[in-house]
């Protein structure tokens, strides 16, 4: 059986009714499906799978199981078994949060110096990409383990058959797949692995609606659902890992002691809106009527929140989105955020006993005093806080996927998932692309005038990210108002930011707000998606000053839901990639 994709569902952001006809299976007594469940993800057959989890009585967290597996399959450029992820999951029965970090870590025996070459200098990107120095130990499928163990009620391996037989039978490779492999020049288009799996035999590439069948990541799921996650701790896969990390050029230092010893780190909390104390949990702040709470370091969230606060201080409810002072604010708030988290953030004890002066109100009051509206202002350094470090300028590719889940029981989860750059390092094992998240971390380990980078490599630490799964209360904290996410590398802060005011202050559906323009704005450089953009609103900003790059296209994929006032929820998918919402039938509201 060929599966080929979901012809009524390829155009992004449609909602499609399905009529279950499939009974709930293993639900605890206690539990009765009471609300509508939705699934928002970046391809029609992962987001099918995730709601046929939902349908048979399935958690969020079952769920998730499914649509990951398929995602990894189908969209191999953007996350998969090898890579790592963050998610953050609402808990409805206990109003709890839960912080899942999956992030990868670096190798016990990786050093400040793993990028640099023998000159004493950064090595080039392309050749870090492609090194077996740039694979961090795999989190996603731990975090997956770990959260459904946690809210899950469906048997583990029963999770894994969509995937399963997709890789068995065969997929359609699909038209964003086939533009990479056919447009699109990357480093790891060249590798032995890469041309094995996704060359056509005749020195090209597959390209789309071909059918791509591949056993071996079969095999890897059937592993998966025997062993759980200790198929990525030792046994054949494991080993596989750790000799494919040793191959030239610049062969890695991973062990299989470092893949036994992987923790995912969980931190579970109620929703909560006091100032201060965000360390070692969720972090949350207020934001107007409403409660905003996303993963901590290393992922973006706490600047993602920083840049909410500082734009809190405008009226943008009052200007609205067609106005060009609105966009102003967007325009100045991402570069203060940038400005402070390419200074300070990383997964470092220093910046997590800074966590509350990264977000103390008189700062962030100061931090937003230097917004002149109706006047282009200058690109801003990072404000004064106690963290002697320097700037780091990483590269953030944008090889990420993300996909939100409400399930019958009003449980939400987000979830950001990624191998870092499009596929990885163009390494495989066992079906799978190995994620080059290492090069997340900053090549140099410090200034010229010898000034330490907090994002140094260091052997255990997590690389910063700039994943932001957001989900959004109401002003009790108890009423789930929104969840969203995307990816888009170190972008991935703007188009969330943009989105978050759009549906908070604009009152835009979800969709709406996903269609939005992208603005990109860190430093001196402004990129702007023109042909989204009103032109009342570019030439407002032209006239003010500033200098604007057009840009055809973004590489975001937001995926995100919103409550609307009976109730229920809608969702909205990225047209910039090939996601959908899908809805079960209408169940009571709640």
């Amino acid at each position: 059986m060929i599966h080929t994709p979901m012809k009524s569902l390829i155009f992004t952001g449609l909602a499609v009714l399905f009529t279950s006809t499939t009974a709930c299976a293993t639900l605890p007594t206690h539990e009765t499906p009471r609300v509508q469940p939705i699934v928002v993800a970046a391809e029609p057959e992962a987001a099918q799978a995730g709601m046929d989890i939902l349908k048979r009585g399935g958690t969020a967290a079952d769920a998730a199981v499914a649509v990951q597996t398929v995602l990894g399959l189908m969209e191999p450029q953007s996350s998969g078994l090898g890579g790592g992820a963050f998610m953050l999951y609402y808990d409805a029965k206990t109003g709890e949060i839960t912080d899942y970090n999956g992030r990868e870590t670096a190798p016990a025996a990786a050093t400040p110096d793993l990028f640099m070459g023998a000159d004493g200098k950064p090595i080039s990107f392309r050749d870090a990409v492609l090194s077996g120095r740039a694979t961090g130990v795999p989190g996603a499928m731990h975090l997956l383990d770990r959260a459904q163990k946690d809210h899950g009620n469906q048997s583990w391996d029963s999770l894994f058959s969509a995937a399963t037989q997709l890789a068995d039978d065969g997929f359609r490779v699909t038209p964003r797949l086939g533009n990479y492999l056919q447009n699109v020049d990357f480093p790891q288009k060249h590798t032995a692995d890469f041309i094995a799996y996704l060359g056509d035999g005749q020195g090209g590439y597959r390209k789309t609606g071909d059918i791509l069948k591949n056993p071996a990541y079969a095999g890897s799921l059937r592993a998966l659902a025997a062993q759980r996650g200790d198929t990525f701790r030792k046994g054949p896969i494991a080993e596989a890992i750790v000799a494919k990390t040793h191959e030239a050029p610049l062969a890695g230092g991973m062990t299989l002691a470092d893949l036994s010893g992987y923790q995912v780190k969980a931190s579970t909390t109620a929703t909560y809106a006091t100032v201060g104390g965000y360390a070692g949990k969720p972090v949350c702040i207020t934001y107007r009527i409403y409660i905003v709470c996303s993963n901590n370091t290393p992922s973006g969230g706490i600047a993602l929140l920083q840049g909410l606060k500082i734009a809190e201080s405008q009226p943008l409810d009052q200007w609205g989105v067609h106005d060009p002072r609105a966009w102003q604010v967007l325009i100045e708030t991402e570069r203060l955020m940038y400005a402070d988290r390419d200074q300070y953030e990383a997964d470092t004890p220093l910046f997590n006993r800074q966590q509350d002066a990264y977000l103390d109100p008189a700062y962030l009051k100061a931090r937003s005093g230097l917004i002149k509206i109706g006047t282009a202002n200058a690109a801003p350094k990072a404000g004064v806080l106690p963290m002697q470090v320097a700037p780091d300028r990483t590269l953030e590719p944008a090889g990420t996927s993300h996909f939100v889940i409400r399930d019958s029981y009003g449980n939400v989860l987000t979830m950001t998932t990624t191998v870092e750059s499009y596929f990885g390092t163009g390494r495989m094992v066992g079906g799978f692309f190995l994620n080059n998240q290492l090069t997340d971390f900053s090549f140099s380990p410090q200034t010229d005038d010898g000034l330490p980078v907090a994002n140094s490599v260091a052997g255990g630490k997590h690389p910063r990210s700039s994943m932001s799964p957001v989900i959004v209360f109401d002003q009790t904290g108890k009423t789930v108002i929104a969840a969203v996410g995307s990816p888009g590398g170190s972008a991935i802060l703007s188009y969330n930011l943009k989105v978050l005011i759009a549906v908070l202050d604009w009152k835009l559906s979800m969709q709406d707000a996903i269609n939005l323009p992208n603005v990109v704005s860190r430093g001196n450089s402004i990129r702007v998606e023109r042909a989204r953009m009103e032109p009342a609103v570019w030439d407002g900003l032209t006239a003010m000053g500033y200098t604007l790059t057009a840009t055809n296209g973004e590489e975001s994929g937001l995926n995100g839901i919103l409550r609307q006032p009976d109730g229920t929820f809608d969702g909205g998918s990225d047209p910039r990639r090939e996601g959908v919402v899908i809805k079960s039938p209408q169940a009571a509201k709640r």
